[in-house]
């Protein structure tokens, strides 16, 4: 498959995006990123370079990057030098011996994969869920922020059927419990900072992808599941009572072509 690359004129107007506008910035998108990042730690090379690079805490550091990836999502800019220069120096070796780049397609691709599957979480978790034709529309508008980021799309399936298939195949194939996921486990689990501290425990273990919860050794009851439904149904009462602007976290509120 050819690349796809968003010409400069194009990123510097807003995209047609309107479902990803809608639930990235969402601070209930943000309470749900446990999953995604239970299955980062779990990719080797993922895992080697938060290990390696990522200084003062896994969710300091995810608090930094989410936050520039939303910012990026909603931005008119062209914020392409950002990303690559933010991660030219992450590279390394992993706990298997192998090299690592973080610009690497294959492992860019993955991470944003994980972030594209737990915003379809969010969505069933807090939001009822959505359409067959939603979910198709709503995984096109993530091939157009994923261009935002002008690296190769190689690795990127065409359509939302196409990508689930590719998620589960590389689920299955390229996740394992390393010593360096070992050392992230408890981080990811109770998150200390950022939005995720606010979840509890049990409705973090809910929101686990089973692959995940599988190598993690984590065993997901019924009462995790009655936590993770009460908690966002609290989520959804405070979201009522909020002007929409102030459910978005801070990156998702600037203007944007500023």
């Amino acid at each position: 498959m050819a690349a796809t690359t968003i010409p400069a004129s194009d990123r510097r107007r807003r995209l047609p995006m309107p479902l990803v506008y809608r639930h990235l910035g969402d601070r209930r998108f943000a309470y749900t990123l446990p999953r995604a990042i239970a299955l980062q730690i779990l990719q080797p090379a993922n895992a080697a370079s938060l290990v390696q690079h990522v200084h003062g805490g896994l969710w300091a550091h995810k608090s930094r990057a989410v936050g520039q990836m939303v910012y990026m999502a909603y931005s008119n800019r062209d914020l392409t030098a950002v990303i690559r220069n933010a991660h030219a120096h992450v590279k390394g070796i992993d706990s298997r011996g192998e090299r690592y780049h973080s610009l690497n397609p294959e492992l860019f691709f993955f991470q944003h994969a994980t972030y594209v599957d737990t915003l379809f979480t969010s969505i069933d978790v807090f939001h009822g869920g959505l359409s067959r034709d939603e979910k198709e529309q709503l995984y096109a508008q993530c091939r157009l922020w994923y261009g935002k980021y002008d690296i190769s799309d190689r690795d990127q399936p065409t359509t939302y059927d196409g990508f689930v298939e590719y998620f589960d195949d590389y689920l299955a194939t390229h996740l394992s419990m390393t010593p360096d996921a070992a050392a992230l486990r408890q981080e990811v689990l109770h998150p200390p900072t950022w939005y995720p501290r606010k979840v509890p425990s049990p409705a973090i273990r809910a929101l686990l992808h089973p692959r995940a919860a599988e190598l993690l050794d984590v065993e997901v009851t019924g009462a995790d599941r009655a936590a993770l439904r009460a908690f966002a149904a609290a989520a959804n009462a405070r979201a009522g009572l909020r002007p929409h602007r102030y459910q978005l976290i801070p990156p998702a509120r600037h203007d944007p072509d500023e």
